[in-house]
């Protein structure tokens, strides 16, 4: 096993000891097995996509999809919990929240304070650790975009969210769902003061002039500030790692690595869906209510080990029709905040890549969480 593939397996297993494990083992059985207390379990590209494009017949609603695990916390209306018309006019509103030109900005204008410590710390020859400047800030990006004007740190708050949620749960009990609310009213905070205000250029008040009530804004802002975060904060340190474990610097990592990246970690490990009708995928009949379980991660991994090298349209990677950009979703429900992770992603590539020849000092994986990643991860410019 290569050092890459060693520091991810104990990242994945740091998060999900069990289920790691147990999934590995279900799907060297086939492309879709059913797994009992789990679902039915797809870990083919091809198949995946075809689930998550029909959403007539796979849909993010019903018994065991995302919806039953997000609405006790976030509420009926949130774009993760949604289905049909509804979801796509929301997601249609929304959309200018999240161009590329307008997430530019912001990350230009918010991380260019965390980014400059950083980049001075190692040019003065010291460590930093890019788990805290990537949760700095990401959580700074959402702050802005939410409204939210003071300075504390909102990722412990929610990560005590997420880390209710767990892939063997069809649902959480009154007690996890009144932690987890309680956490988010915490949050919300300081959104209701931007809902009541008004201004459009916030998540907040573009969602006022929507005609979505107070208690509805609350949880779609919640839901921004549980998944704008933590992924980035999965996602960057594993890039920067995986980099060094394959003999590179900042200075190569390319968009297509990046690509490349997102495919063998894919931040987004399982989507999860009900069966609306019966039907059969790759062979396997499902049934009405059945939980459809999309193992993003496993069907990305199976098209072949991390390729540094490689170019978006070769080989089995990421230029691959099936796989391309799966681990943001397909067909409708295709994450909309994803021209923000990339523009979040690119600045601190582009700050790191003055230092070739970073190495990696230290590093742990974060146990228990949601979303795979590293607890600490520090470099230093060599």
């Amino acid at each position: 096993m290569d050092d890459w593939q060693r520091w991810e397996h104990r990242v994945q297993c740091a998060a999900h000891p069990a289920v790691y494990r147990l999934l590995r083992a279900v799907a060297a059985r086939g492309p879709v097995v059913r797994v009992p207390r789990v679902g039915v379990l797809v870990s083919d590209a091809r198949l995946a996509r075809e689930v998550l494009m029909d959403t007539d017949a796979y849909t993010k609603t019903g018994p065991g999809a995302a919806a039953q695990l997000w609405t006790p916390i976030l509420g009926p209306r949130v774009l993760i919990n949604m289905d049909g018309e509804e979801h796509a006019a929301l997601r249609r509103r929304l959309a200018g929240l999240f161009t590329p030109a307008h997430v530019a900005g912001v990350c230009e204008r918010v991380l260019a304070a965390p980014l400059a410590r950083m980049t001075q710390r190692l040019a003065a020859g010291e460590e930093s650790d890019l788990v805290e400047v990537v949760r700095e800030g990401a959580g700074a990006v959402i702050r802005e975009l939410v409204g939210l004007t003071d300075a504390a740190d909102h990722f412990a708050e929610a990560s005590a969210v997420v880390s209710t949620v767990r892939l063997w749960r069809t649902s959480l009990t009154g007690r996890q769902a009144d932690r987890a609310r309680a956490a988010l009213a915490r949050l919300n905070q300081a959104a209701v003061v931007a809902y009541r205000a008004g201004d459009e250029s916030t998540v907040p008040g573009r969602l006022r002039s929507l005609g979505l009530d107070e208690a509805e804004t609350r949880g779609a802002v919640g839901m921004f500030l549980l998944t704008g975060t933590e992924t980035l904060v999965s996602f960057v340190p594993r890039l920067v790692a995986l980099v060094h474990d394959t003999g590179r610097g900042p200075d190569r990592i390319t968009d297509a690595l990046v690509e490349e990246a997102l495919r063998i970690t894919s931040p987004t490990p399982v989507m999860l869906r009900s069966a609306a009708r019966e039907g059969r995928i790759g062979g396997v009949r499902v049934a009405v209510g059945e939980r459809v379980v999309v193992a993003t991660l496993l069907c990305l991994q199976a098209l072949g080990p991390f390729d540094p090298d490689g170019t978006p349209d070769a080989g089995a990677g990421a230029g691959t029709t099936h796989a391309r950009r799966l681990w943001f979703g397909a067909g409708p429900h295709f994450c909309l905040g994803m021209p923000l992770a990339m523009a979040e992603i690119r600045a601190v590539v582009d700050a790191l890549r003055p230092f070739p020849d970073l190495v990696v000092t230290d590093r742990r994986p974060a146990r228990g969480v949601l979303i795979p990643s590293y607890a600490r991860l520090t470099v230093r410019a060599a």
